[in-house]
């Protein structure tokens, strides 16, 4: 990507001090969402390195990798596997937990949205400590599915996320960074 698209974008997103608590920079991508050239910028970015990869699916997590995702599925051609919050399906799902800074939470997908084999990307609008892309991507992999990355708007690279995936052994784009939290 080049540093013109890189400054674009940045500059689409809104910080927003101060939330949801004092010393939070919050990385507001509703801005970004909202203004058409720097949505389809982003999209078009997202999906590059896959378009000749033959994702079968793109999986999004809640609830802003559903925006995000709904459009690389489209672009990629691919089917799209919604990662919710416990209880927010209506079939059977198979779940895996994760730590929380404040405890423990879970996600789900219905047991039958991957196919051993598939090919997946995982997307999400911001990757801080790496916590929920990295229990999606186990709740991915224990349905047989091979995940070909974790696709990201924001990292946070102070928080290590980034990092963390790719210790676990998924490769990760972002498009642009921000210091600090």
């Amino acid at each position: 990507m080049n540093a013109s698209i890189y400054d674009e974008l940045k500059r689409a997103i809104r910080t927003i001090p101060d939330y949801p608590k004092p010393g939070i920079q919050f990385r507001d991508i509703t801005t970004l969402l909202g203004d058409a050239r720097a949505f389809r910028l982003t999209v078009d970015e997202l999906v590059r390195p896959w378009t000749d990869a033959a994702v079968s699916r793109v999986a999004g997590i809640e609830a802003r990798g559903f925006i995000l995702g709904g459009a690389v599925a489209h672009q990629l051609r691919a089917g799209f596997i919604p990662i919710r919050k416990k209880g927010k399906l209506p079939h059977t799902t198979v779940r895996v937990a994760y730590s929380l800074e404040y405890g423990i939470d879970e996600m789900e997908m219905h047991r039958d949205a991957v196919t051993p084999g598939e090919r997946i990307v995982l997307v999400d609008d911001l990757i801080a400590t790496g916590g929920t892309a990295e229990a999606a991507a186990q709740l991915l992999r224990n349905a047989g599915a091979e995940v070909l990355a974790a696709c990201f708007i924001v990292d946070l690279p102070e928080l290590g996320g980034s990092r963390r995936l790719r210790e676990a052994g998924i490769p990760v784009r972002t498009l642009v960074s921000f210091e600090g939290h």
